[in-house]
């Protein structure tokens, strides 16, 4: 009985995850480095699976650390490789490296996702060291498709990273990657100026940066929020939250921008909001501003929200309660140009939600005027 009570008393299996805002920024490589210096500390530490894609660095840095052979599993007359959970769970070292976190097991594997085999592990108590782009992220991977026009079907759900113990982002210059790229040392020649026009365009990397370091802040910050209360220690800073105010009014984008800089300040998730209430027929009676709708919620999703919509009679009651539930932090309304008997006969959505909601920072953002006819 006290050797079952006393291995219930360890700690739970520790997942460190490096992400990488391209391929070739050097995931693998700094993760087998890792690896290497906590060999020589003393760990038992083994390969599980590594991809080096013919990158002579990445081949070097495995040196000497053991390699748990891949199972061969037969699929349509070709024997294919894929990582052996079994066996490392029969050799169940301390730690193992497992490369390509996206990839998906062929048909016949013990998981159907490599994810899940890392899962079975951490399950087991071996601790894990992965890597993964940023691009494969579910909740990412439309805006990522739009802006590398590139079809991503490899993802991995957003709340397998806040499993994760440890995020650590391997983060080099647009400049210094698309000259990797040109040295060869990320795709083969051939490859090389097709991926520089798309994938590696300036424009594209810049944005899968971004995405990449803010969410390494926000997992970070979290992560330093939960152990504070854990620990019960006082003041303990609460993850911010941010609301834009959805609507299908000219000038919308506007506050869709602003949210997104608030939002990436604070390194924090924020939500895109609008409210459809009964009488609303999906843009029949106005399709010009059901449209406009529709791309304010894919613009948003693009700047890495996450759109919700909401039912009910009245939009002040439904985005209060909204705000509430989810501690919303930070609120981004539109103004728009409206007269002061109209505010008194209708009211004003944003004067309802000031007297309703307390310790909430909001921004008001001024909308486009109404054309004038005539």
């Amino acid at each position: 009985m006290g050797e079952i009570q006393l291995e219930r008393q360890q700690e739970p299996a520790k997942l460190r995850i490096y992400i990488g805002a391209a391929p070739g920024v050097g995931k693998t490589y700094h993760m087998l480095n890792d690896a290497l210096l906590l060999r020589q500390q003393g760990m038992d530490v083994v390969v599980g699976l590594v991809e080096t894609h013919g990158r002579k660095d990445t081949a070097e840095q495995i040196h000497d650390l053991e390699i748990v052979p891949q199972r061969v599993i037969p699929y349509h007359g070709v024997n294919l490789k894929e990582m052996d959970v079994e066996a490392i769970l029969a050799r169940h070292p301390q730690m193992v490296v497992v490369d390509e976190l996206a990839h998906t097991n062929v048909p016949g594997s013990k998981n159907h996702k490599r994810y899940e085999d890392v899962l079975e592990l951490l399950e087991a108590g071996i601790n894990v060291m992965t890597a993964v782009n940023i691009q494969h992220l579910e909740t990412l991977n439309d805006a990522v498709n739009r802006s590398a026009n590139t079809v991503i079907r490899e993802t991995v759900p957003d709340n397998f990273l806040k499993r994760a113990d440890e995020v650590v982002n391997v983060d080099v210059t647009v400049d210094e990657l698309r000259s990797r790229l040109r040295q060869g040392k990320i795709y083969a020649a051939e490859k090389v100026e097709q991926s520089l026009a798309n994938f590696f365009r300036k424009g594209n990397l810049n944005m899968l940066r971004e995405l990449s370091l803010r969410t390494t802040a926000e997992q970070v910050s979290n992560r330093a929020a939960e152990y504070r209360r854990v620990q019960g220690l006082e003041q303990a800073p609460i993850p911010e939250k941010v609301m834009v105010c959805l609507s299908t009014r000219p000038g919308t984008e506007r506050l869709l921008r602003v949210g997104a800089r608030v939002a990436g300040r604070l390194a924090t998730n924020w939500y895109a909001v609008y409210v459809t209430r009964p009488e609303d027929d999906k843009g029949h009676g106005d399709p010009e501003a059901y449209h406009r709708l529709l791309e304010y919620q894919r613009m948003a999703r693009d700047l890495g929200a996450q759109v919700v919509t909401l039912s009910g009679k009245n939009v002040s009651d439904a985005l209060i309660r909204f705000a509430q539930q989810e501690s919303i932090s930070h609120v981004v309304f539109g103004q728009s140009a409206r007269s002061r008997f109209d505010i008194l006969l209708r009211g004003s959505v944003l004067n309802r939600f000031l007297s309703e909601i307390r310790d909430v920072t909001v921004q008001v953002v001024p909308m486009q005027k109404p054309l004038r006819r005539g």
